[in-house]
């Protein structure tokens, strides 16, 4: 009975965990969704107030009706869009090719290659806004979205090379030998049974590259001169002023970004769990 009592004793200890794992993750979603449909005295109030006592719509209804900096708040959602979705196409598709290379071929200078990828990870942002400011504005970039995508490509293209490198080597050779013997040249091989293989890779790297560029703030900030040319991180800056913070429009603002990213996440989550190598290769 011992072992058995330990076992149970040791499921519920980790049951317990994980559920305060999730409540501590969970928690600042659910104030900042909470606080959005609260009044202004309930937000301002000492008391701890767990939930809305009196529901209001004011706060969302400012935002999507006065707008932010003489522009409309759906402008910088677009522009949050546009630059996230451009950072996870252009991302991706460079990320997996590097991937191939690095799994598939040998060459010279390869580990070195690997070794610069870390490195660039390690780098802090901070560090690299002036040369990439001077950067995209010698390329004629500097005020446009297409500078912002370029930007966020280069900061997410390093892990997404390392984490598509490691499904790419996982898929085995023989299935691509297999279908070169059967006629298929190396883009059909690549496209017809690599790629679906690593297909999961790439939705993971697509998630962390979408939350990136639609979270970034500081080269938002810096490359846009245009208030039309802002994205949502900016516009919600804008209600941080001397003479106060409005809390209610930061929350309400924050929940309308908070769900395009549980949509996109909800649409790729099933191809994420899908597709595993296993009991692909006959023995």
């Amino acid at each position: 009975m011992a072992p058995i009592t330990r076992r149970r004793l040791g499921k519920i200890a980790l049951n317990a965990a994980g559920v305060l794992v999730f409540l501590f993750a969970v928690f600042p979603v659910y104030w900042m969704v909470s606080t959005s449909f609260k009044t202004n005295d309930q937000i301002f109030t000492t008391d701890f107030i767990p939930f809305p006592t009196e529901f209001t719509l004011d706060h969302l209804n400012r935002v999507l009706t006065e707008g932010v900096a003489g522009n409309s708040i759906w402008l910088y959602m677009r522009n949050s869009a546009i630059v996230a979705l451009g950072t996870v196409l252009i991302g991706a598709a460079f990320a997996l090719l590097a991937a191939t290379a690095i799994a598939r071929f040998r060459f010279r200078g390869r580990t070195g290659f690997l070794v610069v990828l870390l490195i660039v990870q390690m780098i802090p942002c901070e560090a690299l806004l002036i040369p990439l400011f001077l950067n995209v504005k010698r390329l004629g970039l500097y005020d446009h979205l297409l500078g912002l995508i370029v930007i966020n490509v280069g900061l997410t293209l390093p892990f997404g090379i390392w984490m598509l490198r490691t499904f790419v080597a996982a898929v085995p050779t023989s299935l691509e030998e297999a279908a070169w013997i059967d006629g298929a040249t190396r883009f059909t091989a690549f496209w017809k049974v690599l790629f679906p293989l690593v297909a999961p890779g790439l939705v993971a790297t697509s998630i962390f590259s979408f939350i990136t560029a639609w979270n970034e703030l500081i080269f938002a900030l810096i490359l846009m001169s245009d208030s039309s040319g802002y994205t949502m991180p900016v516009a919600l800056q804008f209600f941080f002023g001397q003479r106060g913070t409005d809390w209610g429009a930061i929350m309400a603002g924050s929940t309308m970004m908070t769900i395009p990213v549980v949509v996109f996440f909800l649409l790729v989550q099933r191809r994420m769990v899908s597709g595993l190598v296993a009991g692909a290769v006959k023995g």
